[in-house]
């Protein structure tokens, strides 16, 4: 049998349409009461019902004080039709908010492939997320992201709509139950190290694909949600393989992607794309019934400073604005851009001017070397750097920003014939240097990402599927001024699963078993969170809290 065909997890599914460490799902504020020197009871193979999805990451620090909730939106999903409502600003907590938290509760029983979804409110996507898989007997799930920088966007009356894409037949039975709420804290935010303030003053979308940017920003930030998607091999874009290899999913260059955003046809910012691995992934929902991928739950958006380009943008005329992922083959779908843009504004300017000065772009490095033998291997290499740099002269004097940023990418692929064996190795870098000079000593913000994926799929004469897979997301974030290391932050969520089960088989006779771990790891000048969980066969047998 061909891998492609048990890796399509949104089979017959497309995505329609196209944030933060601040997000994540919702656990309780104590862990889950699971002995920390013993396993709990666990039965020998999966069942009809099994542990509720959740993770390690942090849940949301909440100010004290008063708040105010509104539900945004409530829904039940069962085919493609947009959930459509009407959002209204919260009574009671004035306009300005310390933090406004969303949070999406869902519930799903019977059977049903993970689905992808959106919520846009005023236009703009405030919150993108995929699904559990459920069990017969259901599962319930929640997911929580700080959505404060979206404020300008909540303080209107807004259309609101959302979506997730889903199938439900005589097989698919799983209609996806949802509510989602945003939660306002009164205050102000609190205060950080940025030269702008903490929320942007104004949140916007593309029009027809142009911007319009107020002549008085003074900074300009793009937000990209990308996700490869819609049943397809770009899904699972990691794994193609070039045209001479033998291989269900091709692409001319092989798997390098990279995420690029240019302004009126000039490149403005590159990014490597998160390998998001979705709840179906790597032919194996078995890994993921209790815990899922990193990112799974909370689609975090690229983001790009173009703060280099406000001179040119802030003329007051429309902009084109264009993303494009590079590596995708011609005319092939599969990838959702949305795009945001906060802006920041001089309060006491009408118009800011300023220029871009340094405009530098390297060759995009992109080799993959296929080698055939009894083990077909795929050997890729790809590397691309920028360096934008420009001024704005504001009511504060002359600010100048250099935003420089490196992406590297290797993997070794490597498969049998027939795919009953498939394996890849790969690691992408994605460097980036912030330099703020202006209104005060210079500063530098430094974030270093890197994502890894180490897992091997095999499929033995007697139908027995084996997925053995770790994901790695890791984030270190510094930030210098004068020479003094003022902020730094250090991230780690590493999952790691070893699930079976057997092919072609009723559900009842397929003897799946799985165990999956996960640890979340977060250091930093704000202090430290440390939490690891472990599953076996759908139970909770760990749950261990450190620092």
């Amino acid at each position: 049998m061909k891998r492609r065909i048990v890796m399509s997890m949104f089979a017959g599914a497309t995505l329609l349409a196209s944030t933060l460490l601040g997000a994540g799902p919702a656990p309780a504020a104590e862990p889950v009461d699971v002995p920390a020197d013993a396993p709990a009871d666990v039965p020998a193979e999966f069942g009809t019902d099994w542990h509720d999805p959740i993770t390690a990451a942090p849940p949301i620090a909440k100010p004290s004080g008063k708040s105010c909730q509104v539900t945004v939106a409530e829904a039940q999903f069962r085919d493609f039709t947009p959930y459509k409502g009407t959002y209204t600003p919260p009574r009671g907590c004035g306009d300005r908010w310390s933090k406004v938290v969303l949070r999406m509760d869902g519930k799903v029983k019977g059977r049903q492939f993970d689905r992808l979804g959106y919520l846009r409110v005023g236009g703009v996507e405030i919150f993108r997320t995929s699904t559990p898989e459920p069990s017969p007997d259901g599962i319930e799930w929640s997911v929580e992201k700080d959505v404060t920088r979206y404020s300008d966007t909540f303080r209107g009356s807004q259309n609101v709509e959302m979506l997730i894409g889903n199938v439900v037949d005589d097989t698919y039975t799983g209609i996806i139950d949802v509510k989602v709420t945003l939660t306002f804290y009164a205050g102000r935010p609190a205060s950080t190290p940025s030269r702008t303030g903490t929320t942007p003053d104004h949140v916007l979308t593309l029009q027809d694909g142009t911007l319009t940017t107020p002549r008085n920003s003074e900074r300009i930030v793009a937000e990209v949600y990308a996700t490869g998607s819609g049943g397809g091999c770009e899904e699972f874009w990691y794994l193609s393989a070039p045209d001479p290899a033998p291989y269900s999913c091709k692409a001319g260059g092989g798997p390098y992607r990279e995420v690029q955003i240019e302004v009126d046809g000039q490149l403005a910012g590159i990014a490597a794309p998160f390998p998001h691995v979705w709840t179906g992934g790597w032919s194996n929902p078995f890994l993921w019934y209790v815990t899922p991928g990193p990112r799974a739950f909370d689609v975090k958006p690229i983001e790009y400073d173009l703060t280099p380009f406000a001179g040119l943008l802030n003329d007051g005329r429309p902009h084109r604005v264009e993303v494009s992922v590079v590596g995708v083959p011609e005319g092939q779908s599969g990838w959702s851009a949305p795009v945001n843009v906060l802006v920041w504004q001089d309060a006491k300017s009408a118009h800011v001017t300023g220029r871009l000065t340094e405009h530098k772009v390297g060759d995009i490095a992109n080799s993959s070397t296929y080698t055939p033998g009894s083990e077909h291997r795929v050997d890729t290499e790809g590397s691309h750097q920028l360096t934008v740099a420009g001024y704005v002269d504001t009511s504060h004097g002359r600010v100048t920003t250099t935003v420089g940023r490196s992406l590297t990418n290797t993997s070794a692929h490597r498969w049998t014939d027939g795919e009953n064996l498939d394996a890849l190795d790969a690691t992408w870098t994605d460097d980036q240097s912030v330099t703020v000079d202006g209104r005060g000593p210079a500063r530098t913000t430094r974030t270093q990402r890197t994502y890894t994926m180490d897992g091997t799929l095999t499929i033995g004469a007697d139908d027995r599927l084996r997925t053995v897979l770790t994901l790695g997301d890791r984030v270190v974030v510094g930030t210098t001024q004068a020479g003094r290391r003022i902020a730094w932050s250090w991230l780690d969520d590493t999952v790691e699963g070893d699930a079976s089960w057997t092919l072609n088989v009723p559900r009842d006779q397929r003897h799946a078993v799985g165990t999956t771990s996960e640890r979340y790891r977060l250091y930093g000048s704000d202090g430290c969170y440390d939490r690891s969980l472990t599953s076996v066969q759908g139970v909770l047998t760990e749950d261990r809290w450190g620092c």
